[in-house]
This record gives structure tokens, C-alpha cells and sequence, in this order.
């Protein structure tokens, strides 16, 4: 990598500046299929909301349909809503091919305007690779309306900006290496933990900023609704066989849960539907489930102390006393067709963090771009239907339970240990 990011917030008149100090701008560019939309999705993944991505085709194309030739009208969009973006204190991704003849003045001034820090980073893929990457792609209509003749011709062998104002990423450097690196020049890491009254983002970094064996999840007092456990089959719901147990428990979950289950199956865009697979879990059960992964990491690490072995046990599986599942709270769901065939969301569902090399974390960066777009399809489904993620399970979701109410600052939790009738 070569060049140095702008790293120092800039003093601008106030007639041109824009953003904020604290305000991060990140500009990525690079020849088509070289990867700046996934490090642009990819950060703005780890960071959560608050990371605005200003997408050259997204304007050029989809918006304006406008050739990108000298002049365009989407080169001065394109500063117009990132320098807004910035004003309202987001911080900013511009991506794009942006050849530097064209875009390079709108990205130079923007930089120079920037009150916060900047840094701008060209993603170096050599034309061979740039055809392999773009076959991988997997819309079809794409890829038969772009063809290798259309790469060739737009492709521009190391088109950077003057005064040495870009880092350059060479072709070897994987996604989550990339990622990093920009992290770490930018600082564009999320707060260590949310002001006290503000509530938590949810799903805004790679791990949960509290695990459920917390001491905070613990201390959250239940005031019990009384609402009652209803079955999911009874309510056309594809139901997954792979929990079943001789009561049939593992299909039940409360009923304000199973509302909310509606609502975000409503929207889930078409062919594409929920697939539950576990709900209420007897105490018993969770239990024996905390215990045997408990005693599985004090297998592998004999030197841990018994705190240690709580907490990390607390990554996968919830302690019994504190248990949304036993609350009838909680489901783990996944996506799936038309037909009923689960879709590629990155690693099985109930993977282990050591099975899945950490890629059951919500928001994991290794894997792929199809995989990271089937989860934040099912994250927001279930998001905006009520229900809180637990970052270290793509699949989880849980409402009205101690870990939903501390990450949404309520005083206390409706759902606490309920019994199958």
C-alpha cells in the first residue's frame, strides 16, 4: 500500500467547509469489479448507522441514467449529497470508478472542505483479475448487459488523483484486511459504549457490545405480562424440523413474539420467506445446552478461570437464570425461497463461534457479498418489527426479554421463564 491518507481534520473557511470535526470521509475508488462497493457495505456493516454510502452508480445510473462523460451532471450530485451527508453528521463513503480527469476536482475540493478526518484509497486490481471477479457477480442480467469488451474499455491502469492524495490497495489484500486498514486510519470505530440517554444502535458492530452473560442483562427485573405460549404451526409458518422435541416445545413462542413474526415476514421482499426453527426452550434444556459448551471450553482452555469460562460461554449460549428462549421470547430463524431452500447466509445456522471461525457473528466480515445481503435482508425484516439481534448469532432475534429491554433502555423486561402448559 502506498500514500498517505489525510488524517488530521481541516481548518476551512466556514463559507466552503463542510461536515464536522468528528465527521469521517472515506473515498474509494478503483476499475469496475475491483471491490469498492463491498468495502463501502462492508464498513458501513461494522460501523452501523450513521455511515452514509454515496454510490457513483447509484446517481450516474440508476437515478440520473446518464452516460458518465466530462461535465455529467451527476459529478456535482455526487459532492452536493456527500457535503449534506457531512453537514448532518454522518460520516461519508464515495465510491465509484471516478476517473480522476473527471471527478477529480469534486473529490479534491471535497477533501479540502472536510472539517473531519479524511482519506481516500484506490483499490488496484489488474484487468485479468477485473474480468474473473466480475464472472463471479451473481446477477445474470448484469453480467449479460456487461460484457469483458465493456471492462476493457473502461478499465484505466492506475488512475489516481494528483498530490499523492490516495493510498493504494493492491489486488491481494482481502476485504476484511482492507477493512481494517481504513478502520484504522479513520478511527471509524463506534462509540465503546452509547450515552445513557440515547438508546443502543443495534447490529452496529462485528460483536455485541453486551453478552448475555453481562451482569447488566442479569440486573434488567421482569415484570411478567402472563402472556401465553401459542404454537407457530398453527399459523402458516414454514416450521424446521431440526429442534423438534416429543412436546413439540421448541414451536412455541409468545404472542406478541409470534405479531411480530408476522409483521416481519410481510416484509421480506417477494420469493423470499422466514424459516423458523426454534422458540421456547425449557429450562432444563438451556441448561444442559450452557453446561456442555461451558464444559467444552474449559476442555479447550484449562488455564481459564471460571468467570472467564462464563462470559465466553455467554457468546452462544445464554445462562439458563437470563434465557430469552426460556422466556418464550426469542426465535432462531433463517431465509429461505420460494421452494424452501435455505439461503447462502454465510455459515449453518447454530455454528459456533470456533465451527464458523467467528462468521456466525451478525456482522462478519469474511463472507460473501451474497451472504452479507441475505442478512441484512432478514436483519432488517426482524429489526423493524421489534426484535433485538444478538450480534454473535446471525439468527437470533428477541423482544420484551432482559437482553431486548437493556438495549433498548427499558426499565424492565415483559417476558421472564415461563413452562410449557
Amino acid at each position: 500500500m502506498t500514500g498517505t491518507p489525510t488524517s488530521a481534520p481541516s481548518r476551512v473557511p466556514a463559507a466552503t467547509a463542510a461536515g464536522r470535526p468528528d465527521t469521517r470521509l472515506v473515498v474509494l475508488r478503483g476499475n469496475s469489479a475491483s471491490g469498492k462497493s463491498s468495502v463501502a457495505q462492508a464498513l458501513r456493516d461494522q460501523y452501523g448507522r450513521g455511515v452514509a454510502i454515496v454510490g457513483q452508480d447509484v446517481i450516474r445510473r440508476n437515478v440520473l441514467r446518464e452516460h458518465d462523460t466530462t461535465g455529467g451532471a451527476n459529478i456535482s450530485l455526487l459532492g452536493r449529497i456527500a457535503r449534506q451527508a457531512l453537514d448532518a453528521g454522518f460520516h461519508v463513503v464515495l465510491e465509484g470508478i471516478l476517473y480522476a480527469d473527471r471527478y477529480g476536482h469534486i473529490i479534491t475540493s471535497l477533501v479540502r472542505d472536510h472539517r473531519g478526518v479524511s482519506a481516500c484509497y484506490y483499490l488496484d486490481v489488474p484487468l485479468e483479475s477485473t474480468f474473473v471477479r466480475h464472472a463471479s457477480k451473481a446477477d445474470a442480467a448484469y453480467l449479460e448487459q456487461v460484457t469483458d469488451r465493456h471492462l476493457t474499455s473502461w478499465y484505466r491502469e492506475l488512475d489516481l488523483l494528483p498530490g499523492g492524495l490516495e493510498a493504494v490497495i493492491p489486488v491481494d489484500s482481502t476485504l476484511q484486511e482492507t477493512v481494517a486498514r481504513i478502520v484504522r486510519d479513520t478511527d471509524l470505530v463506534p462509540a465503546a459504549a452509547p450515552p445513557p440517554q440515547c438508546k443502543p444502535s443495534q447490529g452496529d458492530s462485528m460483536n455485541p457490545r453486551v453478552l448475555m452473560s453481562d451482569p447488566q442483562v442479569a440486573a434488567i427485573p421482569v415484570r411478567e405480562c402472563g402472556e401465553p405460549l401459542v404454537d407457530v404451526r398453527d399459523h402458516d409458518f414454514r416450521v424446521d424440523p431440526r429442534k423438534q422435541d416429543p412436546l413439540g416445545a421448541f414451536a412455541h413462542v409468545r404472542e406478541g413474539v409470534l405479531a411480530r413474526l408476522k409483521h416481519a415476514r410481510s416484509l421480506l421482499p417477494a420469493g423470499t420467506d422466514l424459516l423458523f426453527i426454534e422458540g421456547y426452550r425449557p429450562l432444563a434444556l438451556q441448561q444442559r445446552y450452557f453446561t456442555e459448551y461451558r464444559d467444552g471450553l474449559a476442555a479447550a482452555h484449562p488455564d481459564w478461570a471460571p468467570e472467564q469460562l462464563y462470559r465466553a460461554a455467554g457468546r452462544y449460549v445464554s445462562p439458563p437464570e437470563i434465557a430469552p428462549h426460556s422466556a418464550g421470547a426469542a426465535v432462531d430463524v433463517t431465509l429461505v425461497d420460494q421452494d424452501g431452500r435455505e439461503l447462502d447466509l454465510g455459515t449453518r445456522v447454530n455454528a459456533t463461534p470456533e465451527e464458523s471461525n467467528e462468521v456466525c457473528f451478525t456482522h462478519a466480515l469474511n463472507i460473501s457479498d451474497q451472504a452479507r445481503h441475505h442478512r441484512m435482508l432478514l436483519l432488517n425484516a426482524m429489526e423493524s418489527a421489534g426484535f433485538t439481534n444478538y450480534g454473535t448469532e446471525f439468527w437470533h432475534f428477541s423482544a420484551a426479554d432482559r437482553y431486548d429491554a437493556l438495549m433498548r433502555q427499558e426499565p424492565h423486561a415483559r417476558y421472564g421463564p415461563i413452562k410449557l402448559p
